[in-house]
């Protein structure tokens, strides 16, 4: 008996040794290379270590950018909260379907007959997603319609916002975020108060007053009378601390402004998204077209174009591997989620987040992600509910390359130390005075609790490695920076 328990022992004992190699093959660090040994163990220093990320989540993942070959990983195949890296994904899709040359489309068009200076019908402004409509452009619709022998109006203007669905906001925005610039309301017919187009939004600065005790001068860009201002804010003596409030009251174009602002404080500038964003294109065209002398004898109303209505003028945006510039270099969410509505109205008829994100899902599958381990509910990452594993990131920059767009989409990308604000973006001011400045172009993201940062990096050997941070759980974003930074300064310095 003893004998038999013995070799049984002995036969489970060789079994067990025999899987020890197997395991061990099986780590989650992937098989770096042997020049890599050194980066592998320094980043499975920081990454198990560092007590700024002491019950976070850390997924990394690191590729040759020549082969695609994973030459780290670290929880790579877990989904996460990507935050903005999810535009990388928006990105690459726009730029399949729609193509680098695509610009949206605003129309000029009327009903009825000119009798005399009298314009017996409606004028329309017809919406068609252009998120970069300035109030410069209004004063040209306006300089058309006076061009065109047209002093008086004697229907109704007309804002057509059908081009997309009703729904303004993504799924899972939270309504504390709406207020904001980057919750801004998604219309077919919108405006940008200047040239980040940051479309559905209000410029709203605060400056002293001339005397202590009085309101401070509030100053809005463009100037809409769309926007009511509430000042509950009082200029203060000199020196002292300034401390000013500006928001929007929800479900309102009511801004309250509040706080104090020394007599030799600085300004206090304020990014608003509107509450829906047709009135406030129609508002800036009706300025325009009283600044041209032309008058309106009808309402203003957000309506489909009436049967019948003839053109008169359109305006075309830059091409989107223009819009690319804006949209990934400030990080700018309105962009993104105009987007997928129009590669749902272009792909499926339909301007709809559903549509749209039907239409991202199907070009990553094709650029061979794994579409089976992502959930897609936004185009901006701006959804808590967004998941996508660091591997499939780094495999998506990886499959782009070989696209005609790429370069498009590389010269997108924020540049590391770079303080140009429209070349460095949101990397404008991380990496200076290191390897990783100018060698690293990688898009940012972050979003409570979460911090990424995704791209490709020049090394100092001459190597080009592409490579996916996703910092999820973290207690402070500027912890996950940090983390980010120093991975990004260990891959240029290889």
């Amino acid at each position: 008996m003893k004998k038999a328990i013995k070799l049984s022992f002995s036969i489970w004992l060789i079994l067990v040794l025999a899987f020890v190699p197997l395991s061990q093959t099986e780590s989650p660090f992937v098989n770096a290379t042997e020049e890599g040994s050194e980066l592998v163990q320094q980043l499975n220093q920081l990454l198990n270590n560092d007590p700024l990320l002491q019950g976070a989540l850390a997924g990394v993942s690191i590729r040759s950018a020549e082969t695609g070959k994973l030459i780290y990983e670290h929880i790579g195949d877990i989904r996460l909260r990507p935050a903005s890296n999810m535009k990388l994904l928006t990105a690459a899709a726009a730029l399949d379907t729609l193509g680098e040359d695509y610009r949206f489309t605003t129309e000029l068009l009327h009903t009825g007959s000119l009798n005399g200076e009298t314009l017996q019908g409606d004028l329309i402004l017809k919406g068609k997603g252009d998120p970069t409509l300035l109030k410069k452009d209004f004063d040209a619709f306006a300089a058309k319609v006076k061009e065109s022998g047209i002093k008086v109006i004697h229907g109704n203007l007309i804002g057509d916002d059908t081009w997309y669905d009703k729904e303004r906001y993504s799924t899972d925005l939270s309504w504390s975020d709406k207020s904001w610039y980057y919750g801004a309301q998604v219309s077919a017919l919108t405006a940008s108060p200047n040239e980040d187009y940051d479309a559905g939004t209000v410029i709203i600065e605060v400056y002293p007053g001339e005397e202590a005790g009085q309101e401070p001068v509030v100053k809005m860009v463009p100037e809409t009378d769309y926007i009511k201002i509430v000042n509950k804010a009082k200029t203060v003596a000199n020196g002292e601390k300034k401390d000013i409030h500006i928001e929007r009251d929800h479900g309102t174009n009511t801004v309250v402004i509040e706080g104090e602002i020394p007599l030799d404080g600085s300004r206090s500038r304020e990014w608003i998204a509107v509450w829906e964003p047709t009135g406030y294109a129609l508002d800036l065209f009706k300025r325009s077209l009283a600044e041209q002398g032309i008058k309106l004898q009808g309402k203003v109303i957000a309506s489909p174009s009436p049967a019948g209505a003839k053109i008169l003028g359109k305006h075309q945006s830059m091409p989107l591997s223009e819009l690319l510039i804006p949209f990934m270099k400030l990080s700018n969410n309105g962009h993104a989620e105009t987007l997928i509505k129009e590669m749902g109205k272009f792909e499926k008829g339909e301007g709809s987040w559903e549509k749209g994100l039907e239409v991202l899902e199907d070009k990553v599958k094709t650029l061979g992600i794994n579409t089976d381990t992502l959930v897609l509910r936004d185009g901006s990452g701006i959804s808590h509910v967004n998941l996508i594993p660091a591997n499939e990131i780094s495999k998506l920059l990886f499959e782009v390359q070989d696209e005609k767009w790429f370069p498009s989409y590389l010269n997108s990308l924020p540049i590391a130390g770079n303080t140009n604000r429209m070349e460095g973006g949101t990397l404008r001011n991380r990496m200076k005075n290191s390897n990783a400045e100018g060698n690293v172009k990688a898009k940012t993201g972050s979003i409570s609790t979460v911090s990424s940062l995704s791209g490709y990096v020049s090394t100092t050997n001459g190597e080009d490695l592409i490579f996916s941070i996703v910092l999820n759980n973290l207690t402070s974003g500027s912890d996950g920076k940090v983390i980010e930074d120093t991975i990004a300064k260990l891959l240029a310095d290889q």
